[in-house]
């Protein structure tokens, strides 16, 4: 039976969803797996701003956090750009690889949710040390083409849209359009 690790990078996994014009329901999507052998571990890895500050995102991480993932979360750093803007940096790559290396010795099969190119080496290195089958999911257009190579398998995400997609119910609709009319 299939050992499986799924690695979500949340910044990377939210621009592919959103290029591809769709929320991912997260339940689905470790349900999806579930259904391809034991899920031995399932990590969400995001930044976010202090928690003095208000993001939509929290509530989220923490429906991720309760339905089966282990979230790794840290704080955004500001910073200023060369053009004097104020920037947030939130970087989850040592994270994201650190947490591989200390699963993959068991598991059998590697799922990684991003299309950063700084991955691929990680992917290589796994391959080499654990003969670990490696799938890289993401969108096409943002995928990596030497992460996409380095992988065992490449999935783009559009063709998972079904199996993953979030279908608001009926009560979140309802509040989104009374939000609406109050503004």
């Amino acid at each position: 039976m299939k050992r499986i690790g799924l690695f979500i990078d949340g910044s990377n996994m939210y621009m592919s969803a959103k290029a591809l014009g769709f929320r991912v329901d997260f339940t689905k999507l470790l349900n999806y797996y579930k259904q391809q052998g034991e899920v031995t571990h399932a990590f969400y890895f995001t930044a976010l701003p202090p928690k003095d500050v208000q993001s939509p995102l929290r509530k989220m991480v923490d429906y991720v956090d309760y339905n089966g993932f282990t979230v790794i979360q840290k704080e955004t750093k500001k910073y200023i750009s060369s053009d004097g803007s104020d920037k947030l940096k939130g970087n989850m790559d040592v994270e994201i690889s650190v947490h591989v290396f200390e699963t993959v010795p068991f598991i059998t099969n590697l799922i990684l949710f991003s299309g950063d190119g700084d991955f691929r080496a990680l992917l290589e290195s796994v391959q080499r040390r654990y003969s670990t089958h490696c799938t890289v999911v993401s969108a096409r257009t943002l995928v990596a083409d030497s992460l996409r190579r380095q992988a065992n398998e490449f999935i783009d995400l559009a063709t998972l849209k079904d199996a993953f997609l979030h279908v608001p119910d009926p009560a979140e609709l309802r509040t989104k359009r009374l939000r609406f009319l109050d503004e």
